[in-house]
């Protein structure tokens, strides 16, 4: 009798599952409790489809926080494989200054279609608006959210593929926590998401202003370089994502979420405390400003180093070189871009497939694996996607 594979999930993950295993003789579902697939795909896709990122393989791998776990299955599905699978749906792949790959057009919508029309003629069964319940052994409980009934179904295998939990209003409510023991889960905490901050009410013009070119950094950490936007929560922008695994970490040690930036990389204190020496001549905004410390950059030294020290060129310079930020927290996870945390590697195989339970099998963002924005999460998902098919390919063979 033909195989019979739930895939529970219409994302990138689930979706590159079920690639893999059209191209075997097997009976595939994929069940989606939205009206569409991969609608956090088409949301990220907004405004230019990052798929993945051009830079050597090598550098690639280490912007996870798990490189041993994933980095065998990102190199082997690394960004030349995703641009050739582009090419394959008909897709022409594009490469921008910074190394990101996008679509040529930029939108995810086209790239989205015609993968499902590829899948749809590989004879993959889509179930839209059908909700899993329950998972018990090989047996899914399912609810038809259309026709308001609830049925159960047995299949010789199950690929999980439900995401974790930001942006729930587009699928990933996490609520397939429930069907697993919860010490086999690294609680979920919000990664690519701004920072919070108690401005005074001195910084409202500034909200939606970006402090340009800076550095920033952890203590113990990596410098990066970037602009971080000043809004009315606090801070946000891709550098202060890159710091997100460091300022989690400061948490988990229960110490303060300490944020350092240098607001003049470029410079030298002794370069920068002699701009800003004093003078009888001109007034101090006229100071900081021929020394560039003017709009955001101003009024954040003025928010946060004491006034005092405004008149010190010496001491000001070095707090600008150095400037500290005690934040008081992450946005809410729901409006993180992705999650930290997930279902741990001891409690899966090497295939992915979960120990406790050999009929199911892991993949995308409900692993607990971490990653920068810039292409490394889709990249992920995609390849733990095509692991856990090839998993479940080798589990029903040794299984016949």
């Amino acid at each position: 009798m033909t195989k019979r594979i739930a895939i529970v999930g219409a994302g990138p993950a689930g979706l590159m599952a079920a690639e893999v295993l059209s191209q075997s003789d097997y009976e595939v579902h994929v069940f989606e409790q939205k009206p569409s697939a991969a609608r956090k795909f088409l949301m990220a896709g907004k405004t230019g489809l990052n798929i993945s990122h051009a830079e050597l393989v090598e550098q690639f791998v280490q912007r996870y926080d798990q490189v041993d776990w994933l980095a065998p299955w990102i190199k082997r599905w690394d960004a030349v494989w995703i641009q050739n699978w582009m090419r394959d749906l008909g897709i022409e792949p594009y490469i921008g200054s910074s190394g990101r790959v996008f679509p040529t057009e930029m939108k995810a919508a086209p790239l989205l279609r015609a993968w499902l029309k590829r899948l749809t003629e590989h004879d993959i069964q889509f179930h839209y608006r059908h909700q899993i319940l329950d998972l018990k052994n090989h047996q899914l409980q399912i609810h038809d959210l259309k026709n308001d009934r609830t049925f159960t179904e047995n299949f010789d295998a199950i690929v999980l593929a439900c995401g974790a939990v930001s942006w729930s209003k587009l699928g990933s409510d996490g609520k397939w926590q429930a069907w697993l023991d919860c010490s086999k889960i690294e609680p979920f905490q919000a990664s690519n998401a701004g920072v919070e901050y108690p401005w005074s009410k001195f910084m409202q013009p500034i909200f939606g202003q970006p402090l340009k070119r800076v550095e920033a950094w952890v203590d113990g950490g990596d410098k990066t370089m970037g602009d971080i936007v000043i809004s009315h929560y606090g801070l946000e922008s891709g550098l202060i994502y890159k710091q997100g695994r460091g300022l989690r970490q400061q948490l988990k040690q229960g110490q303060p979420m300490q944020l350092n930036m240098d607001l003049f990389p470029d410079q030298t204190v002794e370069q920068l405390a002699k701009k800003l020496q004093p003078s009888k001549k001109q007034s101090l905004n006229n100071i900081w400003r021929k020394a560039g410390l003017d709009g955001a950059k101003a009024a954040l030294v003025r928010e946060l180093v004491p006034k005092p020290l405004w008149q010190e060129a010496a001491e000001l310079a070095q707090q600008v070189k150095h400037l500290k930020i005690l934040l008081t927290g992450f946005r809410p996870i729901q409006e993180a871009i992705s999650c930290a945390g997930g279902v741990k590697r001891e409690v899966l195989s090497e295939q992915l497939q979960l120990k406790s339970n050999p009929h199911v099998f892991l993949c995308g963002e409900m692993l607990d694996w971490d990653a920068p924005t810039g292409g490394y999460l889709l990249t992920a998902c995609f390849a733990t996607g095509r692991a856990a098919a090839e998993g479940v390919q080798q589990y029903l063979v040794q299984a016949q």
